[in-house]
């Protein structure tokens, strides 16, 4: 082989590399416990492929980030996800996309993506938004119509609507399935709740205080 043609070979497979580890490099699911069960088994880190035979336009196609969502309840701020369940064709290709709407002076409590960055990119509305880092550093923003502001991967991050009329933003993300934990109800509205001692310790207040919260998020201790 010349050494033109080595070169040209050593240049693909790294660009292949690049490409393919710029998607979905880690898990798309928070564990995967071994088992020799083959029928107590999950398929892990995407979804079983279509035979590409059969595969057809539609399946790279869907409708509906035109509607806006009811956020007449709750904080006043509601996503609707695009995900490989809802569009087949974003199976193994590492990206997802979101509408979050917001109510008047709506909030997206703190959360964080454990599987994604987010690119977040208001399209009506004036939204004050932030992230917390590692060092506990808070960079904050006030974001109007076409703005953008990145959410680095796993950080705790919030917006909210500080207008009187509502508001939207376009969200994409870097993983088919970004995973999203609510701080408030990991903490308080756990399936088994945290020790109610754990809790008191840890954000240094009375235990009755504790069970209030819990209480609020649906669950009693």
């Amino acid at each position: 082989m010349s050494s033109f043609g080595f070169l040209a070979c050593i240049t693909f497979l790294g660009a292949t590399f690049f490409v393919a580890y710029a998607t979905d490099p880690t898990h798309l699911q928070d564990f995967c416990v071994a088992t020799d069960d083959i029928h107590n088994a999950l398929f892990v880190n995407g979804r079983i492929c279509k035979n590409s035979t059969d595969v057809k336009a539609e399946d790279f196609y869907t409708s509906g980030l035109d509607k806006a969502a009811d956020t007449s309840h709750g904080l006043g701020s509601v996503v609707t996800l695009i995900d490989a369940s809802k569009l087949a064709g974003l199976n193994t290709l590492g990206i997802s996309i979101a509408r979050r709407d917001f109510a008047p002076y709506g909030l997206g409590a703190p959360h964080y993506h454990p599987r994604a960055t987010e690119i977040f990119t208001v399209i009506e509305g004036t939204i004050y938004v932030g992230f917390i880092t590692s060092a506990n550093k808070l960079f904050t923003k006030v974001l109007n119509k076409g703005d953008v502001f990145v959410f680095p991967q796993g950080l705790i991050h919030f917006q909210v609507n500080l207008g009187d009329t509502s508001a939207f933003a376009i969200a994409a993300l870097s993983s088919q399935n970004p995973g999203l934990v609510t701080v408030a109800n990991a903490v308080f509205g756990s399936k088994e709740l945290i020790s109610v001692d754990v809790l008191s310790k840890a954000f240094q207040v009375d235990v009755n205080v504790v069970k209030y919260f819990q209480s609020k998020f649906g669950m009693s201790p």
